[in-house]
């Protein structure tokens, strides 16, 4: 197995006998629609509307991915929620149109994953009935996580997990430990794939709490664009590297 590197890329020439890693479930940190708007003398909402244009640009990329058939975007973290009131008004309705947009594509599953309670009452609403009416039932999944912290999510599954113990009348095995497949069942993402590879745009390398029980074996790539810069090439970029790696999976 050899490796050819240019000012550009990193490719890898596998043996025609060797499968390059699919992958199945893309999640993305969508960062930098503000620096964005900063840098070219923009209102913040400029960058957020630049950015949710980004979003279905590539969701078309996603289709046309073989095996990628689950994406998540994290547009608002729970941590963004303590930004002025004006910024994050622009930002909600953002949100909840591009999340409308998505839907009408006719392709793809809505899934909200985080905490939307924590929104506005009328955007929850709104983003639910979206998310109820969109899709094919067997069609590919785009998670929208909304008001989501890692932290809470996994508080969220353990609280899922005693209540449900509770309601069966078997809290007391939990005093015999609990398995991580346990856990997982109670996650906002429950029953799909983890994340194969996790793509954060604007130049930061942290995940800053994203995913941090389904990343445990991800592939990251940490691109120095913002995310309304991030365009096809970029994509395609990010798709070469994750190919090129060999998934250990903790082995």
């Amino acid at each position: 197995m050899s490796l050819t590197t240019d000012s550009d890329r990193s490719t890898l020439i596998l043996p025609v006998t060797e499968q390059r890693p699919v992958v199945r479930h893309l999640a993305l940190i969508l960062d930098g629609n503000r620096r964005w708007a900063r840098t070219r003398g923009l209102p913040a909402r400029a960058g957020y509307e630049r950015g949710g244009a980004r979003v279905l640009e590539l969701l078309s990329w996603c289709r046309e991915t073989e095996g990628l058939d689950t994406v998540t975007l994290w547009p608002l973290s729970v941590d963004n929620l303590r930004r002025p009131h004006a910024e994050l008004t622009g930002l909600y309705e953002v949100i909840g149109a591009v999340t409308e947009r998505i839907a009408a594509l006719g392709h793809w599953r809505i899934r909200l994953i985080g905490a939307p309670d924590a929104l506005p009452g009328e955007l929850a609403a709104r983003l639910r009935h979206v998310a109820r009416e969109a899709g094919r039932p067997a069609g590919p999944v785009v998670n929208i996580a909304v008001a989501y912290s890692g932290r809470d999510e996994i508080a969220r599954a353990v609280r899922n997990l005693v209540h449900a113990h509770h309601e069966a009348g078997t809290l007391h095995s939990l005093a015999g430990g609990v398995a991580p497949e346990e856990i997982a069942h109670c996650l906002d993402t429950s029953g799909q794939p983890d994340p194969d590879l996790v793509i954060r745009t604007s130049g930061e390398q942290r995940l800053s709490g994203f995913m941090p029980w389904q990343t445990a074996y991800s592939e990251f790539f940490f691109c120095p664009a913002p995310w309304p810069d991030f365009d096809r090439r970029e994509f395609e970029r990010a798709l070469r590297c994750y190919r090129a790696r060999h998934r250990r999976l903790g082995l």
